[in-house]
């Protein structure tokens, strides 16, 4: 007996239909991402080096950190839109012809092709890069807490015990308070009271930088050991604190505005970056489209030229 198409159930049509394979051609998504992971890594170099020649050693003539900042946020956006389109173009053009399958599944698949190669090559990226890119991310952050922490630390170590890293960090300063009144008959060299004035006046200076200010009473003594020590008239002694303190504040203050702006430059990094990244998702999803259809496209022209 004849069995007409129609007598079979909906769900035997179903089962017979199914793909016996998965709609992820895994080949065409490897390809894609090795080579816009490769292009990546090139692009990659050729902006490191492009960026060195805007920084020089001498004063005035490197490029601000703005400039820098923008450069470098330009240039992230443009390896994405290179790299993710090659990628995401060669995986809809390598990957096999889906046949039975609507116009509209077709073009759904090759995004996902894309997307997928875009995310096999970021991770791909990452793996090699990622200690560059996590020392460029945190250099903000990292700046910022140690100056945060760096008054703090300070004075706790300057209260425990008076080592070379503690005098280091004033050492200047604490010079340039004892400098006697005549050059030509300076200190004695390793006195010990000059040695515990200096250890001294290193402590309030670092106590006070780690209290934000300091006291009326510190600011005497520290006036007071200064004229004792370098032939000055007191009143003499205390304008010369009074002048180091400013310069301490001064270089407390161009410290901060420093790490402010490595803050600041670390922030825009990480957004632009991931602007960049979900742009280079996009292109790589739409290259990805593109390339499908010219793939079929081309393989239904040849087919009616060879008829």
């Amino acid at each position: 007996m004849t069995i007409l198409t129609t007598d079979v159930p909906a769900s035997d049509v179903a089962v017979a239909t199914e793909a016996s394979s998965s709609a992820v051609s895994w080949g065409p998504i490897v390809a894609g991402a090795l080579a816009a992971s490769t292009l990546t890594l090139i692009l990659m170099l050729l902006g490191s080096g492009l960026g060195l020649t805007m920084v020089s050693p001498w004063s005035n003539e490197s490029a601000s950190v703005t400039t820098f900042a923008v450069s470098t946020a330009i240039w992230l956006v443009v390896v994405q839109w290179l790299s993710a389109g090659l990628g995401g173009y060669l995986t809809g053009r390598l990957r096999a012809k889906w046949v039975g399958i609507h116009t509209d599944e077709t073009f759904f698949r090759d995004t996902a092709h894309g997307f997928m190669a875009w995310a096999l090559a970021t991770l791909l990226v990452v793996f090699v890069l990622g200690a560059a890119v996590s020392s460029a991310i945190g250099t903000g952050v990292q700046a910022l807490s140690t100056v945060a922490s760096g008054a703090a630390v300070g004075a706790s170590a300057g209260a425990a015990s008076t080592t070379s890293a503690d005098s280091g960090a004033t050492s200047y300063f604490v010079d340039a308070l004892f400098r006697p009144s005549d050059a030509s008959r300076p200190a004695a060299p390793g006195a010990e009271g000059d040695a515990v004035a200096a250890a001294q006046a290193s402590r309030i200076l670092v106590a006070g930088a780690a209290a934000g200010a300091i006291s009326a009473e510190d600011k005497t003594y520290l006036g007071q050991l200064v004229a004792a020590r370098t032939g000055l008239s007191e009143t003499d002694a205390t304008a010369r604190v009074t002048a180091m303190l400013a310069k301490l504040e001064q270089t407390k203050v161009s410290a901060q505005q420093a790490a402010d702006t490595a803050r600041k430059a670390g922030a825009t990094f990480a957004l632009i970056g991931a602007l960049s990244l979900a742009l280079g998702a996009f292109i790589a999803s739409a290259a990805a489209a593109l390339g499908g259809r010219q793939r079929d496209d081309e393989e239904a022209a040849y087919l009616v030229t060879s008829r």
